[in-house]
């Protein structure tokens, strides 16, 4: 008896100026399961599901629902037909409350009025039942990125959907709140809702999914079934090529003392008590320092006080020796500060900007870029833009003169990075330096900030990614409700207890 499939994306195709994101592309997503969607930065793996829930519209080829050819003309269609997304960048309106953007477009009403109350008591029980804690009376640009992934999940959730699509879903997520999503997931398959889980995270797709579709370069490359495949295979399917897992790197030689940082205390946004109190460490030249924690435990508010993003109430801040607490941005940036930004829309780029244009959004006026009289010098920018696109494999339809939202998330993200590290910075913030970015990618990222350390500059790693503060971190300092509650060394810590700091049950001289 042939299969009815609860989704096919039969011989898709999807053009955009300069690429074809979606080069006839067929998947086929059984009722039940847990389908994973896998490929690099810039495979198409987001444009496919764009079109599934009516985003965009393909040049080429047929959507079928239960065995039923559907038109989807815009997420509305999508909706109406029970399939439901979660974005990679995320779709809320930041000054609505958490509620207002969950029932955003299904608002219960009786006789012409909300029933906000009603919508709050469904919202409080998905929340209980899938273990997603969110405030729903916070607004949304003041809450963590965590919790937003949590509201978005909720909006999909809330609108019963049974097609429920995953983009990259765990990028922003602490290892607890990825296993717990993963949990949430089976339970969901288990309902008999199918879903789609766009990652890049090799390790989750092998927990957690039943089948795995490669895409590499807009083409469809195999369907694999998770039980007979290794994450190996899966990464060489993904990237042409064998991928080291294994960071490899030298003894750190630490020097001189490059960022100190002296009882620094930030105000918290949501609450009344604050979100940093009393913080003092060092950074030194050849070191790679690693904040970890849970997020919402003031690691977002901390690097925000350094960079000048956010005034500290109290504390100090020297740089190279020089007092900086009071400093400009600009200041910052061009005494030896670089940083890579959590929120690589919100304060990594500008969005309708060309490329070219946001490689050198801290440098327009430097000499080699600007003349004497202040026009910019678009030759030595576009061959600038060039050679950082080509030596970190940004791949954009229309190369320096790409629009940056036009770029998938992870060609973003490295762009983001060949900007801050090309700085030749002293100091190296980085904050989920590889969030979204396919293993080949990672592996690329990871050695140059190994190389910054090997340099002799100093970096001071945030990250969410245990795997990744173990692997490339010299020291780790655990943050947990503000307060730096532990200093460990990689070498000698392990997981296990670096997840006890993180979560409050133990610290330093307790």
């Amino acid at each position: 008896m042939e299969q009815t499939y609860a989704i096919e994306m039969l011989n898709i195709t999807k053009r955009f100026p300069g690429i074809v994101a979606n080069d006839n592309i067929t998947l086929q997503l059984k009722k039940g399961e847990i389908h994973a969607l896998l490929g690099e930065n810039g495979a198409g793996k987001s444009t496919l599901m764009s079109v599934l829930f009516g985003l965009y519209r393909p040049e080429e080829g047929v959507i079928k629902k239960d065995g039923r050819v559907v038109e989807i003309k815009d997420p509305n269609d999508a909706n109406a037909l029970g399939i439901g997304m979660v974005h990679q960048h995320f779709k809320l309106v930041e000054c609505f409350t958490v509620l207002d953007n969950i029932i955003m477009g299904v608002e219960p009403c009786k006789h012409g009025f909300l029933q906000k109350a009603e919508a709050r008591e469904k919202v409080l029980a998905l929340s209980e039942k899938y273990g997603l804690r969110v405030d729903p009376d916070a607004l949304v640009e003041d809450i963590t990125v965590g919790m937003q992934q949590r509201t978005e999940i909720l909006k999909m959730l809330y609108r019963e959907n049974e097609i429920l699509i995953f983009d990259e879903p765990t990028a922003v997520l602490t290892p607890q709140e990825i296993e717990e999503l993963m949990q949430i997931m089976r339970n969901l398959a288990a309902e008999g809702k199918s879903i789609l889980f766009i990652s890049h995270k090799l390790n989750e797709i092998m927990a957690v999914a039943d089948r795995c579709s490669v895409l590499r370069k807009g083409k469809y490359i195999g369907t694999v079934e998770i039980k007979d495949t290794t994450r190996e295979e899966l990464s060489r399917m993904m990237v042409g090529r064998d991928v080291e897992f294994v960071v490899h790197k030298e003894p750190a030689k630490p020097g001189k003392t490059i960022l100190e940082v002296e009882g620094i205390t930030v105000a918290s946004k949501t609450h009344s008590k604050d979100a940093v109190k009393n913080v003092s460490f060092t950074v030194r030249a050849g070191e790679i320092v690693c904040i970890a924690g849970i997020d919402g435990n003031g690691q977002t508010e901390l690097v925000y006080g350094l960079t000048g993003l956010e005034p500290l109430k109290s504390g100090k801040i020297t740089l190279e020796g020089q007092d900086i607490t009071h400093a400009p941005i600009r200041k910052r940036n061009t005494m030896g500060m670089s940083h890579i930004p959590e929120d690589r829309h919100k304060h990594g780029l500008v969005l309708d900007y060309t490329l070219e244009d946001n490689m050198l959004l801290q440098r327009y006026f430097e000499p080699e870029f600007v003349s004497k009289v202040g026009f910019l010098k678009r030759k030595a920018i576009r061959d600038y833009a060039g050679r950082l696109i080509e030596q970190y494999d940004v791949r954009s339809g229309q190369g320096p003169v790409t629009v940056a939202r036009s770029m998938s998330g992870g060609n973003q993200q490295k762009a983001i990075v060949a900007r801050e590290i090309d700085k030749d910075p002293e100091l190296l913030i980085a904050v989920q330096p590889t969030r979204g970015l396919d293993v080949g990618a990672i592996e690329y990222i990871h050695k140059q900030i190994v190389a910054q350390r090997d340099a002799g500059k100093g970096v001071l790693l945030v990250s969410l990614e245990l795997d990744e503060v173990m692997a490339l971190s010299d020291r780790i300092l655990v943050m947990y409700e503000g307060e730096i509650v532990g200093e460990l060394d990689p070498k000698t810590t392990t997981v296990e207890e670096l997840g006890l700091y993180m979560a409050g049950a133990k610290r330093e001289g307790a």
